[in-house]
């Protein structure tokens, strides 16, 4: 891992340049939002469903971030930043700790519908952003951000909070009442996976703080296995624990 860089110096390089999309791209965007909001109701969760309309995403126009991140600020107050891919596990804490989510600008192509190397910013956008509108959501991966900034100098610790974030915001799934739902953006971006998370293959247990911790993942294929929150307060209080655990090491 590099040392903790100071986030605010991410914000001046980039911005989102909307004119630079072309009618390629919009078609793209529509293709994909149709896709998974035809696909989603019945699998996501109530928050998330919640977050689309409550962020105003349509499958019109690519968001246009302009105009997202007044209603995130008015809401929660966050906001987007436009970062050029993956960053640095210290620099990406260091900008939730600040309520600012990093996110890419350009979108995958019709060949790469079902595919990427790494995430573009229907990931980053339309599978996180809606459940930035959500208070809870929003306070947790804001103190996940702060906890990761105060641990850093502990061995190990940003690979605990990486595995936490990897298995709830990426990847989480929710008992609600009416059933087995998705929340992680992994999993609400990805047509394939959306499926599969809830289908026969997977492995999915009870959320735990130390199975979280005790869980490997990779990258670039669909994950072998799934924790399961009976609540949304199960994050915050998993977050308080993993904080002890790294004190007391």
């Amino acid at each position: 891992m590099n040392t903790l860089l100071d986030s605010t110096a991410l914000q001046p390089l980039l911005r989102q340049e909307y004119a630079r999309y072309t009618a390629a791209d919009q078609h793209v965007w529509q293709l994909l939002f149709d896709r998974q909001m035809a696909l989603l109701p019945g699998r996501a969760s109530d928050a998330f469903l919640e977050g689309v309309r409550r962020v105003g995403f349509t499958r019109d126009a690519i968001p246009d971030f302009r105009e997202v991140n007044p209603r995130l600020l008015e809401l929660t107050g966050w906001e987007l930043v436009v970062v050029p891919g993956i960053v640095d596990d210290a620099i990406f804490f260091g900008l939730l700790a600040e309520r600012k989510f990093p996110a890419t600008t350009w979108l995958r192509t019709l060949a790469q519908l079902d595919y990427l190397e790494e995430p573009d910013m229907f990931h980053d956008v339309f599978g996180h952003v809606p459940l930035l509108t959500n208070p809870g959501f929003a306070a947790f991966l804001q103190n996940l951000g702060a906890a990761a900034v105060q641990h850093s100098q502990h061995p190990g610790a940003l690979e605990m909070f990486t595995r936490l974030y990897w298995f709830t915001a990426e990847f989480g799934l929710i008992q609600q009442p009416e059933g087995l739902r998705i929340y992680g953006a992994g999993l609400l971006s990805s047509h394939g996976e959306v499926k599969f998370s809830l289908g026969e293959k997977p492995t999915r247990l009870p959320f735990s703080l130390q199975g979280v911790l005790d869980t490997p993942f990779e990258k670039d294929k669909f994950q072998d296995l799934y924790f399961v929150l009976n609540s949304m307060e199960q994050l915050p209080e998993s977050l308080t624990a993993l904080g002890e655990i790294i004190e007391t090491k």
